[in-house]
């Protein structure tokens, strides 16, 4: 169980949010925020800001993750990749050419939010970090993975973020 009495609060695009209470008892929040072999966890170090939105927000290149998170991240996933993802709002990219410039400066995975979420947390003083599960293969033809495996992906995404927090929490 990740949470006490869950309450779904979005599911806009079918990207589904519930908070909720910890197994701590503290408060608890965990958003799908889309979409990335398959299955496999990676932690993002950094996100190399390709998308409008963390732009928009004053974003560098490259954004870091907040250490402690990440390292609590990685303590609690050790065989999960570690790296630099990509976050483009061009999910239907055309070509590998931006894909091969990607991977030159390291980036394992193409999302969506990581360099909005880590823009924000910057913004606002909020420590952020960002773990990801590989949903989709994007080169030489997209590829998704199948609904039951996505379903366990996103509880192990879930699982892992509950358990970094907890990790990571002062105390």
């Amino acid at each position: 169980m990740l949470l006490r009495e869950p309450k779904m609060f979005n599911h806009n695009r079918g990207l589904w949010g519930y908070t909720g209470q910890a197994a701590d008892g503290e408060p608890l929040t965990i958003q799908s925020t889309g979409i990335g072999g398959f299955g496999d966890l990676v932690i993002a170090r950094a996100a190399i800001c390709a998308d409008g939105t963390s732009r928009a927000l004053g974003a560098p290149e490259e954004l870091e993750a907040d250490p402690g998170i990440a390292a609590a991240l990685r303590r609690c996933a050790p065989a999960a990749a570690h790296g630099a993802v990509v976050s483009s709002d061009l999910f239907y990219e055309v070509g590998e050419s931006r894909f091969a410039g990607w991977r030159a400066r390291g980036a394992l995975a193409v999302e969506m939010e990581c360099a909005t979420l880590l823009a924000v947390g910057a913004l606002r003083g909020i420590a952020v970090g960002c773990a990801l599960a590989i949903t989709d293969v994007l080169l030489g033809g997209r590829e998704r993975i199948e609904p039951a495996a996505l379903h366990e992906a996103g509880l192990a995404v879930g699982r892992l973020g509950a358990q970094a927090l907890g990790a990571a929490a002062p105390g």
